[in-house]
């Protein structure tokens, strides 16, 4: 598998991705590269130095620590190399691939590791004998952070219950961190705690889209019968989507509107006329996002509370979701309509 990238000083630049694993997932290339490159301080890398890591039990903590840095949710492009010799480099890109879950016959196709198979009986009984790296903590966040969404997988949906609610505070975290990288300014990490998705598990629904019935998370939202904040006092014609959320390590394509669609036959099947969101009047790229998906925006709210994240003006935008909805609905529908349009 060709993996090299060439560059003018480096000579062995080459990209961990693009193994298949042995459940027919893709390790993501532009993730992770290995190097002999000998990186000077600099401003724009977080330089870690992990001494002895090529010792099988000498450089446990290093590899160990290695790792994590490569499992860590927040983490950039990683680039791991090694002043000394290849083999180094080696061993941690072939520790990753079997964590990864990519077959050991295909990886020592490409790094001769015999030794430490021949010690523990695979890459995968070493890393979890030795280095302690288990599922939950290195393995499954490796996966997440590396690998493609699965190919034609079906979404499943279901309610949120308590065992989810640390998954939706990283999705929400991770969606920040992803905000900012964009230069869209909205969310921000750590704004939202276990705390906030108890009580909407109380006061309101919140929804988990999967990889098919048992896979892993690759969404959420919350769905409300009624908000205040930003759309005053309402008669009960409508639900109200927030923190539509995807998680950009398992997601397919057209996650967040298959999401979204879900969000609008709940509504439907509550017998409300109108699915109501809103986001930020000053972000284009989220307006246009739900344009595209039949909202429209019918108001804004000029001073919304965001709670942690202060006051901000927000779009408010609907669709109607039954065909022939209440006539309280469709009057308030029209008023809105004639409002915006000077009528």
């Amino acid at each position: 598998m060709k993996s090299h990238i060439s560059f003018e000083r480096l000579h062995d630049f080459r990209d961990v991705g693009g193994h298949v694993t042995e459940d027919g997932r893709t390790v993501r290339r532009g993730q992770l590269y290995r190097s002999d490159a000998r990186v000077p301080e600099h401003p724009p890398f977080a330089h870690h130095h992990l001494r002895d890591a090529h010792h099988y039990e000498d450089g446990v903590r290093e590899l160990r620590r290695a790792l994590e840095l490569i499992a860590a949710e927040e983490s950039e492009p990683v680039v791991f190399h090694c002043p000394a010799d290849e083999d180094r480099t080696e061993l941690l890109a072939a520790l990753v691939l079997a964590l990864l879950g990519v077959a050991e016959t295909d990886i020592v196709q490409d790094f001769a590791h015999a030794r430490t198979t021949e010690r523990y009986g695979s890459l995968r009984a070493y890393a979890a004998q030795v280095l302690g790296a288990d599922d939950e903590l290195v393995s499954a966040a490796l996966r997440r952070r590396l690998l493609e969404p699965a190919a034609g997988a079906e979404l499943a949906f279901r309610r949120g219950v308590e065992a989810d609610i640390p998954v939706l505070v990283r999705l929400r975290d991770e969606a920040a961190r992803w905000q900012i990288a964009q230069g869209i300014a909205q969310w921000k990490p750590g704004e939202l705690g276990e705390e906030h998705f108890r009580a909407r598990l109380a006061d309101s629904e919140l929804w988990i889209a999967t990889l098919g019935p048992d896979g892993p998370v690759a969404g959420a939202w919350e769905l409300w019968w009624d908000d205040p904040a930003a759309w005053g006092p309402q008669p009960p014609v409508a639900g109200y989507v927030h923190r539509l959320m995807t998680d950009r390590a398992t997601a397919p394509a057209g996650t967040g509107r298959r999401m979204l669609a879900h969000a609008e036959r709940r509504v439907r099947a509550a017998g409300r006329g109108l699915c109501r969101l809103d986001c930020r009047a000053n972000n284009p790229r989220l307006r246009a996002y739900y344009a595209s998906a039949g909202y429209e925006v019918v108001g804004e709210q000029p001073s919304k509370d965001g709670g942690v994240g202060g006051r901000f003006a927000a779009a408010l935008l609907e669709k109607r979701v039954l065909d022939a909805v209440p006539e309280r609905v469709a009057a308030e529908h029209a008023r809105r309509h004639a409002s915006r349009s000077g009528v």
